[in-house]
C-alpha cells in the first residue's frame, strides 16, 4: 500500500520518526507518543496539510514524501462505527487514548483511520516502534506547492 506525507523541507529527515507527533500530539496520539501520520493519497495529504496552515500563508518550502507498506505486512483498520458520532469535530481524548494504546500494543505496523478533513477518506498511522517498521519504504522528498488560488 502506498502512502504520502507532506512536511516542511527542514523536517523531511524526520518524516519517518514520529518526532513531530511526539512533541505536539495529534488527533490520534498524546504528547510523548511517537506515531507517523500519513495519507492514502497525495491529494488527501495536501488537504490534511492545508487545514492545519495559518490562513493566507502559503509555505514555499513544502515537500511530499511517497512511501510504501509491503504487501506482506498486516494493516489494521479502525471502523467509523467504533467512534462517537462527532469524533471528527474535536480532538477527543478518547481518540488519543485509542491511538496511544494501538502504538503500545504494536499488533500492526500500520492502521487505517478515517480522515476528519474529508470524511469517507482514510489516513494511515504508522508505528515507528513496531518490529516491521524498518520494512516500510520512504521515498525522497519532492518539492510540493499548493495552487496559489487556494490562498486568495
Amino acid at each position: 500500500m502506498r502512502f504520502w506525507r507532506i512536511c516542511r523541507r527542514r523536517y523531511a529527515g524526520e518524516a519517518a520518526t514520529g518526532e513531530g507527533a511526539r512533541l505536539f500530539g495529534g488527533r490520534w496520539n498524546s504528547r510523548g507518543v511517537c506515531v507517523v501520520y500519513a495519507s492514502t493519497s497525495l491529494a488527501l495529504a495536501a488537504v490534511e496539510t492545508f487545514v492545519n496552515l495559518e490562513p493566507n500563508l502559503q509555505p514555499a518550502d513544502l515537500v511530499s514524501i511517497e512511501g510504501e507498506i509491503p504487501d506482506q505486512l498486516q494493516i489494521g483498520r479502525l471502523e467509523i462505527k467504533q467512534l462517537s458520532a462527532r469524533w471528527y469535530r474535536t480532538r477527543d481524548e478518547s481518540l488519543r487514548r485509542f491511538g496511544d494504546e494501538w502504538i503500545r500494543a504494536a499488533r500492526e505496523v500500520a492502521l487505517l483511520v478515517p480522515s476528519a478533513a474529508i470524511r469517507g477518506e482514510w489516513n494511515i498511522l504508522l508505528n515507528p516502534r513496531h518490529a516491521d517498521f524498518p520494512k516500510l519504504r520512504f521515498g525522497e522528498p519532492r518539492p510540493f506547492q499548493f495552487d496559489a488560488r487556494m490562498f486568495r
